[in-house]
């Protein structure tokens, strides 16, 4: 009983910690969106889509440290097992935004793009322009035909520039960290129409508890993991044999 009340009181004074630091957190994120997304605008239409890129890059490195007031730590495991001057499919279990966000930043140097609900590309400074202008694609999960054409466009586009797509095969997120069954259509489609690609596996730890209390207040003091696995050759392997190497590959490290 003791222990008990002792757990319960202190997980109820972190709670009160979390409101007042996640009213800083929300400000500072709320700023960083809205700064970013003239720099984003000035970026594309004055030089391109590279200073676009480092512009997105810069984004994500400040929507990561922003967390650092909720006491949030990060460590990402064998970032040096990302192949370079390929495409890639990142495929990872899906916990919360906060996956977007550190995928972005720590795993910029093979340019990550996303598949992104519809809903996301409008109305939201700096994201939304970030998924219209920056190579990402937006999908209607109420409209299969286009979802499917949208995520082939993806496949295409990595293939062409050898860049790097970002896909949640359980399409929504574990709001507990227990990973739901992988979907097979997206994936699918990825790898037929990048055959020259890899498939990296990338297990998330930690992150649904950022929102374990819902969008506010925030989770305090979270370490954050990404491991990334060894990475699976798209090309004369059935998808079959792709499809359960990944999800095991994903899986097995989820804690």
């Amino acid at each position: 009983m003791c222990m008990g009340a002792k757990r319960k009181g202190g997980a109820s004074m972190q709670k009160i910690i979390a409101y007042p630091l996640s009213v800083v957190y929300y400000l500072l994120f709320g700023f960083t969106l809205v700064v970013f997304h003239v720099i984003q605008w000035l970026c594309f239409n004055l030089f391109g889509y590279n200073a676009h890129k480092k512009s997105v890059d810069v984004l994500c490195f400040f929507l990561v440290a922003n967390t650092y007031v909720l006491g949030t730590r990060y460590r990402i495991k064998n970032l040096d097992k990302l192949p370079v001057g390929a495409p890639l499919i990142i495929a990872a279990n899906h916990q919360s935004l906060y996956d977007i966000t550190t995928i972005g930043w720590f795993m910029r140097k093979v340019h990550p793009k996303f598949i992104s609900k519809v809903e996301l590309g409008k109305g939201i400074p700096s994201i939304s322009y970030n998924l219209n202008h920056g190579g990402s694609v937006l999908i209607n999960r109420k409209d299969a035909k286009q979802s499917l054409s949208a995520i082939k466009e993806m496949s295409q586009y990595i293939e062409k520039y050898k860049r790097a797509t970002v896909i949640f095969p359980e399409g929504t997120r574990s709001k507990t960290g227990k990973p739901k069954p992988f979907a097979e259509n997206g994936l699918k489609i990825l790898c037929k129409y990048a055959p020259s690609a890899y498939i990296v596996p990338v297990t998330i730890n930690n992150s649904w508890k950022m929102t374990k209390w819902g969008s506010f207040p925030l989770g305090i003091g979270n370490k954050l993991e990404f491991i990334i696995q060894d990475p699976i050759l798209v090309k004369n392997r059935p998808f079959t044999e792709l499809f359960e190497e990944t999800e095991q590959a994903v899986i097995k490290d989820i804690n």
